[in-house]
């Protein structure tokens, strides 16, 4: 049974119940991550999963509160791990490997912190006693900058890419799609409604949507380009056929209670699927 953790249900802006954007999936017994917004370290160990079971990581774009918190997982997964864990994989769009390198390279941003753990003898003694052998070895991470198509293959799954349209041409976006034995799970990341997203959804069990405001509040305030609310994910999830609609990256005025019960109402009169408004840390299983 597949399982998604919501762990960043927000958006830039933080509020008392939700900021940015991540997700933690549980298919097969291996962990995936798609984004590693605001907080997401603290949130994954919060349902339970200790940052060493990840093994994958999946960026959709590179605005900050998708992947602010990249550095704090990818140094706490290193530091708690003994050395013998499965070495992470990172893919994303372009400035994943730049990223990465400018986090963890020997010119990086951290590169401070990890030589004093490798090399200070209370830092090796906490790593031996938490079961690591000497000489302690520097972070090891496999980032790639991937583009339309599959991306990847695990055991019992594999995950594919499509472009999203969101902030083009200053950064790039994909969507990704999940196929296991229970179906398809799609992560639409941040974009407006594009047959791209909808072909990578077409059949999907359950579609992530970002959905940022009321569409009507969005038109008004001209914040409808680059971005889905209420409508677009509905018409999208519609199109695709998919069987449940999650909508995430959800922004405080359609987080409010009256807003809320409106957004679902006007989504529910277009899709005629289940949907779910995400609050951060549930969980949604498949099937």
């Amino acid at each position: 049974m597949a399982q998604v953790y919501v762990l960043g249900a927000g958006t830039p802006t933080p509020t008392a119940t939700r900021w940015g954007s991540a997700f933690a999936l549980d298919v097969g017994g291996e962990y995936l991550m798609f984004d590693c917004g605001p907080a997401a370290t603290h949130k994954l160990v919060k349902v339970g999963i200790v940052p060493t079971r990840v093994d994958y990581l999946f960026f959709t774009h590179h605005h900050f509160d998708h992947d602010v918190d990249y550095p704090c997982f990818l140094l706490c997964r290193w530091d708690q791990s003994v050395g013998k864990e499965n070495q992470l994989r990172v893919y994303g769009p372009t400035l994943t490997e730049t990223i990465t390198d400018r986090l963890l390279g020997e010119n990086g941003a951290f590169v401070h912190d990890w030589k004093a753990r490798v090399n200070h003898p209370v830092s090796q003694r906490v790593h031996v006693n938490r079961g690591g052998t000497l000489p302690r070895q520097p972070p090891s991470v496999l980032a790639k900058d991937v583009g339309p198509g599959l991306v990847h293959e695990g055991r019992e799954w594999r995950v594919m890419a499509t472009p999203a349209e969101h902030v083009q041409p200053f950064l790039d976006s994909l969507a990704y799609r999940v196929d296991g034995a229970e179906g398809g799970i799609v992560f639409t990341g941040d974009t407006q409604p594009c047959s791209s997203v909808v072909e990578l959804a077409r059949g999907a069990e359950i579609m992530f949507c970002m959905c940022w405001d009321d569409e009507a509040h969005m038109r008004a305030m001209g914040e409808n380009i680059g971005q889905c609310g209420t409508e677009g994910a509905a018409r999208m999830a519609q199109a695709a056929g998919v069987k449940r609609l999650v909508l995430v990256h959800v922004g405080p005025h359609l987080a409010t209670h009256g807003p809320m019960e409106q957004g679902i109402g006007d989504v529910r009169k277009i899709y005629d699927g289940e949907v779910i408004f995400a609050d951060e840390l549930m969980s949604v299983r498949l099937p």
